[in-house]
């Protein structure tokens, strides 16, 4: 185990780290509020720790699968304790364990609070809060890759290690140059929904904060109402079409980019997606007419509203969809687990996955009256070759164990069962509100310590695909090299 590149790297996270706190500092000062000390001691603290560990001497700068795996998931776990420190010494979120949920969540893009008046936070830890979705979306990991190779060091395991979906390509043959695409495209998204907000009369800081939740696929809201409290339809279009388009794979936009527009309009993930996105709404949107509402547009609106923030894991509310009819609830718990597509900024299982698991039971009841017969699994074009319809098949059955035995765990808390199932799916699947004690105009903070503790972890193995943290436990990867 090369622990030298592992402490140097983990040290160049922690440096930007500290460079992404200067924005909430200078707004701190800004509006002259209590947490401008807080966020100047936490940046000195930050950057001293990050310099100390990329001053350690490195003779072997090469990464390897086991140092990248050690790289994601310490690299997590360390920018959240100490990108918690500004809640806690600010006193906006005084207990740690809190203040961790809190961090972990915003990295995350879960959007999961136990903030109950959301309005009283200073504008720095508001700011904060949410740019933690900005840098978790794209992955402060792939934000650092794009650095490494002048520094000598190699990224693409990392990369690999860190990006979420079933797969981790480049889009071109450099990871630096991948990550600068990234980050061009997720910029202009960023700078783009900025400018349309504030002409739907949302103030700056509001659109930027809102942005950040809603390209980060996050929903950290200003507001205990979210989005609800703007009272908008201009505003909640305008976020519907930015939280769908913050679903789909950002491959699909480098294609556009290179003109290939058949290659898009073909990709079945994208159309899965935008099918289960378009059948759910119409289902909710019938379903709200014959028992709620007397609109046709407002019953079509709230619908579209809340299956794409729950389908790309964003977690804003217009409404508080946990008064809706049974059905509807049904559909949007479906819809945790799904997620969004591979290579977006989304959580959940993936559209990819779905897809793949319905291809291998079409195939198996085909087995039934042709036992015999040789049927390739397809995407598009390319066959699904047996190791990644495997790796799919594996990684859902973790994330059903892992949810039902989270479930168990939380269940020691007391709430209703309606409660701690939705708290697990939307904690997993980094979505944010769920159902009952934990709907859109409730908080996480009613739980225990041990319980936050759980959904801390279970966000970041949300986050990192399961696999990423659960190969920590292997006693493989902790072995010396021969």
């Amino acid at each position: 185990m090369n622990y030298g590149i592992v402490r140097r790297v983990l040290g160049i996270m922690l440096i930007f780290e500290a460079v992404f706190m200067i924005p909430s500092l200078l707004i701190a000062i800004y509006y002259k509020q209590e947490d401008m000390y807080p966020f100047l001691f936490s940046i000195i603290l930050i950057s001293l720790i990050g310099l100390m560990m990329y001053k350690i001497k490195v003779e072997n700068k090469a990464i390897k699968i086991r140092e990248a795996l050690i790289i994601a998931s310490l690299g997590w776990i360390l920018i959240s304790l100490f990108g918690s420190l500004p809640f806690v010494l600010s006193k906006s979120i005084p207990s740690f364990v809190d203040a961790l949920f809190e961090t972990v969540s915003g990295f995350t893009t879960t959007g999961a609070t136990i903030v109950n008046d959301v309005e009283k936070l200073p504008k720095g830890i508001l700011f904060w809060r949410s740019f933690t979705h900005w840098i978790g979306g794209m992955g402060i990991l792939v934000f650092t890759v794009a650095f490494l190779p002048a520094m000598g060091v190699g990224g693409f395991q990392i990369f690999k290690a860190e990006s979420p979906g079933p797969t981790a390509d480049r889009f071109v043959p450099r990871i630096k140059d991948t990550a600068k695409l990234l980050y061009i495209t997720y910029l202009s998204f960023t700078a783009i929904q900025i400018i349309l907000l504030l002409l739907g009369k949302m103030s700056l800081f509001e659109s930027v904060v809102h942005t950040f939740g809603t390209v980060g696929t996050g929903g950290f809201s200003t507001r205990v109402a979210s989005i609800a409290a703007y009272n908008s339809t201009y505003i909640q279009v305008v976020i519907t079409i930015f939280m769908i388009l913050s679903g789909i794979s950002y491959s699909l936009y480098y294609a556009l980019i290179k003109g290939k527009w058949k290659d898009v309009l073909k990709n079945q993930e994208l159309k899965l997606y935008l099918g289960i996105i378009l059948v759910s709404t119409i289902l909710i949107t019938i379903n709200l007419m014959t028992t709620m509402y007397n609109s046709v547009g407002k019953s079509f609106r709230d619908a579209l509203f809340q299956v794409s923030s729950i389908i790309t894991t964003t977690g804003y509310a217009t409404v508080d969809f946990d008064m809706w009819p049974a059905f509807s609830k049904a559909i949007l718990f479906m819809l945790m687990f799904v997620g969004g597509c591979a290579g977006s900024t989304s959580g959940g299982i993936k559209v990819i996955r779905i897809l793949t698991l319905l291809k291998l039971v079409k195939r198996e009841i085909q087995k039934i009256f042709h036992p015999r017969a040789m049927i390739a699994i397809k995407n598009g074009e390319n066959v699904i070759q047996s190791e990644t319809a495997s790796r799919i098949t594996s990684f859902c059955a973790l994330y059903f164990f892992i949810f039902v035995l989270s479930v168990i765990f939380i269940s020691i808390d007391g709430f209703d069962f309606e409660t701690s199932i939705s708290a697990v799916a939307t904690t997993l699947g980094s979505v944010g509100p769920g159902f009952g004690g934990i709907g859109p105009t409730r908080t996480f903070s009613e739980f225990g310590y041990f319980s936050k503790i759980v959904f801390s972890i279970l966000m970041l193995l949300g986050r990192l695909e399961l696999f990423t943290i659960v190969a920590l436990f292997s006693p493989s990867i902790w072995k010396k090299q021969g």
